[in-house]
């Protein structure tokens, strides 16, 4: 029997979309790549396989799944298997300098950045920043983790320098301008089948650490909501969200969020590119649309379409 499968490394994050497929009576099955194998002379199962494969893998203790994901996406792609989120996608996933790439490519700003290897050219960087504030995040990194603002060069060089400092996970850094945004806040924009499906709030007053998966939320957080859905585009403008959804589109995603942020002079910078997407349902829950309700639903119809004549409301291509 035909079905989804889900492609991970994380089932705490899967289960909200278990529970939509289940609801839907869509049959599925996860592939954990934590560790296993790969019958590259065998043909893979028919059916709809939805990557969902995280870059912050590597702080959960499964530093190669990205790679075994790779090698699962190269052994579908060769038998023209449906896949939400190629192996182009994933290569996006770990890959922040490529993302900031494909958005400048489609006019869409991103913050000033120069990408180093090795703690010499971390600094070497910092220097052409002046004495600004300045941000280091990994290329390779997830859920905010990693990521440091400095108020200039010399405490960076003193956090380079420390007995604790641990290099990122692929080795590479990224030097990069700090945006100040006056509110506190950065706009996600989510999309589903290739298409804009909501903008969201998030507070960031309290850091870096944005991941809106209901896992991650800690009991006790402050009073006021760090995610809050907006009516419509928010203030990303209906320009930027079709920039974005060409973006996508052209680059094998099908799932993800985009962040991003206004300076104070009004200017507005993506600067992540989420093919590892999740929702908060508290904020959904309060605005009444759902992005797992919304999942499930775009890949059981993907699933239908396949094999019947039915053609999906969201297609894959």
């Amino acid at each position: 029997m035909s079905k989804v499968y889900i492609i991970h490394e994380n089932g705490e994050w899967v289960a909200p979309l278990r529970e939509r497929l289940k609801a839907l009576h869509t049959p599925f099955e996860e592939w954990n790549l934590v560790h296993g194998t790969v019958p590259i002379d065998d043909v893979p199962p028919e059916g709809i396989f939805y990557n969902r494969m995280s870059a912050s893998s590597y702080t959960r203790n499964h530093r190669f799944s990205p790679e075994y994901a790779a090698v699962v996406m190269s052994w579908l792609e060769a038998h023209n298997r449906t896949i939400v989120n190629d192996s182009r996608a994933l290569a996006l996933e770990i890959n922040k300098a490529a993302q900031y790439q494909i958005l400048r490519a489609a006019g869409i700003k991103t913050p000033r950045t120069v990408i180093a290897v090795g703690n010499d050219a971390i600094l070497e960087a910092a220097d052409t920043f002046g004495e600004e504030p300045l941000i280091l995040k990994p290329n390779r990194g997830g859920k905010g983790d990693g990521v440091q603002l400095f108020e200039n060069v010399g405490q960076l060089k003193q956090y380079i320098n420390a007995p604790g400092y641990e290099p990122p996970v692929d080795g590479i850094s990224m030097v990069q301008e700090y945006i100040y945004a006056p509110d506190r806040s950065i706009t996600r924009a989510e999309f589903i089948g290739g298409r804009f499906f909501y903008a969201v709030r998030v507070d960031t007053s309290d850091g870096f650490e944005l991941c809106p998966a209901d896992v991650c939320q800690m009991p006790g957080e402050a009073s006021e909501p760090m995610f809050r859905l907006l009516e419509g585009y928010g203030e990303l403008g209906e320009h930027v969200i079709r920039a974005a959804e060409q973006v996508l589109a052209d680059n094998g995603v099908k799932v993800a969020g985009i962040e991003f942020i206004h300076d104070d002079e009004g200017d507005l910078y993506a600067y992540d590119i989420n093919t590892n997407t999740n929702y908060n349902s508290d904020a959904e829950a309060v605005a009444g649309k759902f992005g797992m309700e919304r999942l499930a639903g775009y890949l059981t119809e993907l699933l239908d379409a396949q094999f019947s004549s039915a053609e999906p409301l969201l297609k894959a291509s």
